[in-house]
């Protein structure tokens, strides 16, 4: 997180705390650099699927997330984003213990902030992607703090 102000460090956590379904499943951001996120999750039992690997909605979530707090970090301030589409390839089961999502910007716009993300889940040692997710997010201007 070295390379971002302690205002954007406080303003991504204080947003991250806020997120009542990130706090349900247990997530954390592990990782945040400048355009730049990355959330760990546990897979719960409550949100796996019938064969017993993560639900497809957590993968989502988690890799939308992750994005979206990518582009956060790279705002600047009294401001927010909010994903306006977002598209994603699974590409394997969320087999393992918990999911691995990062996000990354690709583009900063004045409108528009195209986003990635992978998903990757883990089970011990054994690690594997299970996602790409490929959006565009929207920033927003909040009141001046």
């Amino acid at each position: 997180m070295s390379d971002l102000s302690a205002d954007t460090i406080r303003t991504v956590q204080q947003s991250f705390a806020a997120q009542n379904m990130m706090t349900l499943i247990g997530a954390e951001i592990t990782n945040l650099t400048h355009g730049s996120c990355e959330i760990t999750a546990p897979i719960p039992d409550t949100m796996r699927q019938q064969h017993g690997f993560g639900h497809a909605a957590l993968t989502f979530a988690i890799g939308d997330t992750a994005a979206g707090y990518a582009a956060l970090s790279a705002m600047p301030k009294a401001h927010e984003v909010l994903t306006s589409e977002i598209k994603i390839n699974l590409m394997a089961p969320a087999k393992g213990d918990k999911l691995i999502a990062q996000g990354r910007v690709l583009r900063i716009g004045r409108r528009l902030i195209p986003v990635e993300a992978e998903v990757w889940a883990e089970d011990g040692t054994n690690r594997i992607l299970i996602a790409k997710l490929l959006g565009t997010m929207v920033p927003v201007k909040t009141a001046a703090t």
